[in-house]
């Protein structure tokens, strides 16, 4: 799998397309939720990032809408502490999810977030799909196969994301690819497909819109 390909075989030119015009349009910061009881009303469908504390998910949601600071980034492992919605074009929405597996704060309030975010998965009708984010650099970790598992408790489509691989070499990359694979053909509810991107040099970014306006042309 090359990542730079332009609009690799499994994307049309028209979908690239629309991808890039549904991530060019205007987005906003619209709740910051810390619980079920505050999140905002189901609109239109929603698309949440999650993975690990430090993945990157707040530097791709950046990338994927052209803004250098829609998203908070920070060099701190879990930072984001809520789950934090952004409202764009065609009523879509993306959540940056908390990260998990460490977290700069009591382990009675990372408990406190593990159920909202486990609650949100198993309850939000307008989901239409969570991209699991994965560092290139280490592949899948024991601490995946938490959320793994309850995305396919709760018959959530799910699919991989590889980030930072622009600090992966080729071979290595590929390998990963390989492996993440092998792994969710045993999972029914995951994706088949694992999308490689690096929100730094812009590797398939355009990949991933274009599954994202693939995915809402799938619901309409």
């Amino acid at each position: 799998m090359n990542p730079t390909t332009p609009w690799p075989s499994d994307f049309t030119r028209a979908e690239i397309d629309a991808g890039r015009r549904l991530f060019t349009g205007e987005w906003n910061f619209l709740a910051a939720v810390s619980s079920l009881n505050a999140l905002p009303a189901p609109s239109g469908p929603e698309v949440a990032f999650a993975g690990r504390s430090n993945v990157g998910k707040s530097s791709l949601i950046n990338a994927l809408t052209g803004r250098r600071a829609l998203a908070r980034t920070s060099s701190t492992p879990g930072r984001t502490q809520e789950l934090i919605f952004f409202g764009g074009p065609h009523q879509l929405t993306l959540v940056d999810m908390p990260g998990y597996g460490y977290a700069a704060a009591a382990k009675s309030k990372v408990a406190a977030w593990s159920r909202t975010v486990d609650s949100y998965l198993r309850s939000r009708a307008n989901l239409a799909r969570v991209y699991l984010l994965v560092d290139a650099r280490h592949g899948l970790k024991p601490g995946d196969d938490a959320i793994l598992d309850t995305l396919g408790e709760a018959a959530v489509s799910h699919e991989i994301v590889l980030t930072k691989c622009d600090q992966t070499g080729g071979d290595l990359l590929a390998v990963r690819v390989a492996e993440i694979t092998a792994a969710m053909q045993k999972r029914p509810a995951a994706f088949p497909d694992v999308i490689a991107t690096s929100a730094r040099s812009c590797a398939g970014i355009e990949r991933l819109r274009a599954a994202v306006a693939r995915l809402l042309a799938e619901r309409l």
